[in-house]
């Protein structure tokens, strides 16, 4: 290749006169272990990729992603979970020295100074060694960090509540006859932010509160457990006259519905029935 030699020209390029194999250069810090990118090293990632495509659509088929309920905006009792990959920096929030007024260092200080030091670990440790055991440096910041994420995401999936997590995404039927949100008792309710924190919105009910018209009590009923409370329910708990709870009690006791349109559906059907009457007469 020197002066020319070994070289032709055809037209005004030169080109090697013999092919030569595609065989990289034998450098002399890894002799006989280097290998051309293409076609040798690139189709053998190739290869791995789509043996690791194939594993994902075949757990995607065997256990696909499970569906909740339709997201509710003003249940504040729901009781969110990340994705797995993000566990660790949930467990992380969790912890005092993370949370409350030092949130700041639970999701901004301690990962970035955890992924500050990987990326600068190349930088700590030049030395051309490949063995762990020769790189202390690199091999330490790796096995703090896969120890640190490792343990941060097995005390999340342990301590997570997954029968609550359950309960609160199942998806549920709706009640048959929609909430009527014109009526005076669902005004009522919308201003009680209680009620709302609890049961939802809709009234269908969170993981802090069950759904409010799946027992068949009476107004009277109502009443007495919103003064008084039951269960993890406290008392005290509304906030206003006591026309405005006899309102809101009757509405709930009529699942979600207007008492005084349910009382004149009735009495027009009592009608409908006495001119049916009168006319087979």
């Amino acid at each position: 290749m020197h002066r020319g030699k070994g070289m032709k020209f055809v037209g005004d390029s030169r080109v090697p006169a013999e092919k030569k194999p595609n065989i990289p250069k034998d450098y002399s810090e890894y002799p006989g272990k280097t290998e051309a990118f293409w076609p040798n090293f690139l189709l053998r990632e190739w290869m791995v990729g789509a043996v690791f495509l194939v594993g994902y659509l075949v757990l995607t088929v065997a256990h696909p992603a499970p569906l909740e309920r339709v997201a509710d905006p003003t249940d504040s009792g729901y009781i969110p979970l990340p994705d797995w990959y993000f566990l660790f920096l949930y467990q992380l929030l969790k912890y005092e020295f993370a949370a409350g007024p030092y949130t700041v260092m639970g999701a901004v200080v301690i990962p970035g100074i955890a992924f500050g030091a990987l990326l600068l670990a190349p930088w700590l440790d030049k030395g051309s060694e490949r063995r762990p055991l020769k790189r202390p440096i690199a091999t330490s910041l790796m096995l703090l960090g896969f120890v640190s994420v490792f343990f941060l995401t097995w005390e999340s999936v342990d301590q997570h509540d997954w029968e609550a997590a359950a309960e609160q995404g199942e998806i549920t039927d709706d009640v048959d006859m929609e909430v009527d949100e014109s009526a005076e008792g669902y005004q009522i309710f919308e201003s009680q932010d209680s009620c709302i924190g609890c049961h939802g919105g809709d009234m269908l009910g969170g993981s802090s509160g069950p759904n409010m018209f799946e027992s068949d009590y009476d107004t009277e009923e109502v009443i007495e457990i919103i003064t008084n409370g039951k269960g993890a329910m406290p008392a005290g708990q509304f906030e206003g006259s006591e026309e405005e709870l006899e309102t809101l009690a009757a509405f709930i006791a009529n699942d979600g519905q207007s008492a005084d349109g349910g009382d004149a559906e009735a009495e027009e059907d009592g009608s409908e029935e006495e001119a049916e009457e009168a006319t087979e007469e």
